[in-house]
């Protein structure tokens, strides 16, 4: 169970603006998507005294928004990035081993639909799976038009001569990131989101610490530490800029937004890869919760918003890309929500197109002592941790220890963790709350307790009531956003449908977390303007 309450209090406790180690963090972290919780995660393992802030809530940026792959990168192949495709094959397989309830293997579908095609893509994705070694998840394989039908009966059939198959995986980012801020938690990490920097603590030019801002209560503590990282993705400018204001810019953002679409597009249980889409990129086709989600885009933009929105040009590009290879064309009328996120490029050059941009990860240390990481991507966070945690180590003066991360257990993820004590044992994955590891003994007993817990708050959705008390009593969900957008994935895979139950969640929520009908109220307000932006594009009250 994450307290976010005894989280906030230790801050306060050791932000006396005293100068002795019980009052200083060994490492304090800026940010809590997949980069800031991996390296908390490998801070406190290693022993470590470990802080983690949060201006919105863990994954409220790029962290949930991704195309759901753990993959190595196939069109980083393409480009000759050998280095970061084997990387990534390595933390691929690392984390199909550690957490099976939330990475499994998924077989795609390259079609061919010209003489080329065949050889061409297979020849790549053989070297491909060669690259993954032993940590492979299946063979590749060129296949008939028959077999390519089979595992994909919605494909366009005129000049369809067969295609290529091929394997990589897919997670649930946020569930995996709240198994890590768990994982984290348990090693002894505070962590608190709507906790914002307000700036950071500078002395004798070093950055030393920040002022902390609890979002909820606009109570303020000075944090102290010996080393800072920024973890914030697209938004590292702005704390670089903090340390020194005429600190140059580094990120060059863009934005990649995704359609969902019903199961009836890709009813089978193999994905779909589009190798070129007309802008030089790959579009994918997925299976995903009962849903299928189709993208991504490669859009530059200037500014960085924390809630994106799919441009019409954006969203036309997907359906028509999509319409190009199913027999059935999806139109607007059938997108069930849309969502945006904004990766952190490495700028390089003066080249004007993100999709030549560095995929990998960069580590920069001011002359101030911040550490930022940027870049990057899902499948190379634990790397990304190690890397970034060891240099801060280094800067902060701390005792050198070693990384633990590569077998570490996560929360939940197996029986033998001692963090699974508690909450119970492995849950086989015909049950329906498999994705929550070994915590879906503690949401039975909930329904156990209390039966009423146990119906899905809609038709449409499996969300339950047991859920929701769960996310508020140990996941740290303080907004019903926190629990339809990330605690579960309600408002990505419906939005009309996540709005029709909104009310049951704020009223849930307000009762485990004693709030009154006033804040039941402004959940619902604040929801339904955000939920603009997740509605399907015809039905939309939004310009994009």
């Amino acid at each position: 169970m994450i307290d976010r309450q005894a989280n906030w209090n230790r801050v306060k406790l050791t932000g006396n603006g005293r100068k002795n180690a019980e009052n200083t963090w060994d490492v304090l972290i800026i940010g809590g998507g997949a980069t800031g919780l991996g390296a908390a995660v490998d801070a406190a393992s290693r022993g470590y005294k470990t802080l983690l802030v949060e201006q919105a809530d863990f994954g409220k940026g790029t962290s949930s928004r991704s195309t759901k792959l753990i993959h190595g990168g196939v069109r980083y192949l393409a480009q000759g990035n050998v280095s970061l495709v084997s990387e990534s094959l390595e933390e691929r397989g690392i984390l199909c081993r550690r957490v099976p309830h939330l990475v499994q293997p998924l077989a795609f579908l390259v079609p061919s639909y010209q003489w080329w095609e065949k050889p061409y893509y297979a020849a790549g994705l053989k070297a491909y799976q060669y690259l993954a070694g032993s940590l492979s998840l299946g063979a590749t394989e060129i296949v008939s038009r028959a077999t390519a039908l089979e595992k994909v009966s919605t494909l366009r059939q005129q000049d369809l001569s067969g295609g290529v198959v091929y394997y990589d995986a897919q997670f649930d980012d946020t569930r995996l990131l709240v198994t890590l801020a768990t994982t984290a938690d348990y090693h002894d990490a505070v962590l608190l989101n709507y906790a914002r920097v307000d700036d950071l603590l500078i002395e004798s030019g070093k950055v030393r610490g920040a002022t902390i801002v609890n979002e909820e209560t606009g109570e303020e503590a000075t944090a102290r530490a010996r080393v800072v990282i920024s973890a914030t993705g697209a938004y590292c400018d702005r704390v670089r800029r903090m340390a020194d204001p005429s600190a140059s810019v580094i990120v060059a953002p863009s934005r990649g937004i995704h359609l969902v679409l019903p199961r009836k597009f890709l009813p089978g249980n193999t994905a779909l890869m589009v190798p070129r889409t007309r802008d030089g990129r790959i579009l994918f086709v997925i299976p995903w919760q009962d849903r299928v989600v189709v993208g991504t885009t490669d859009t530059p933009i200037d500014t960085i918003p924390l809630e994106p929105q799919a441009s019409e040009a954006e969203i036309d590009f997907v359906l028509e890309t999509a319409a190009s290879y199913l027999a059935t064309p999806p139109t607007r009328a059938d997108v069930l929500s849309q969502f945006a996120g904004i990766r952190p490029l490495v700028k390089a050059g003066s080249g004007s197109s993100t999709s030549k941009l560095a995929r990998d990860h960069t580590i920069l240390t001011d002359l101030s002592g911040l550490v930022t990481i940027t870049g990057g991507k899902w499948t190379t966070y634990r790397h990304m941790a190690e890397d970034v945690v060891t240099t801060a180590a280094k800067v902060g003066g701390l005792a050198t220890k070693p990384c633990l991360t590569r077998d570490l257990p996560l929360w939940g993820a197996t029986a033998e963790h001692p963090a699974c004590d508690s909450p119970g044992q492995y849950v086989p994955s015909a049950s329906p709350f498999a994705h929550y590891g070994a915590d879906a003994t503690a949401i039975e007993k909930l329904i156990e307790q209390d039966p009423t817990l146990g119906a899905p708050l809609s038709p449409s959705l499996p969300l339950t009531p047991a859920e929701v008390v769960f996310h508020a009593r140990h996941e740290m969900a303080r907004t019903v956003e926190d629990v339809l957008s990330r605690r579960s994935r309600s408002l990505l895979l419906d939005a009309q449908a996540s709005l029709a139950i909104a009310p049951q969640v704020a009223t849930l929520l307000a009762r485990e977390l004693a709030h009154d009908s006033a804040w039941i109220t402004d959940q619902l307000t604040q929801f339904r303007e955000l939920a603009q932006h997740y509605l399907p594009p015809a039905t939309s009250s939004s310009s994009n």
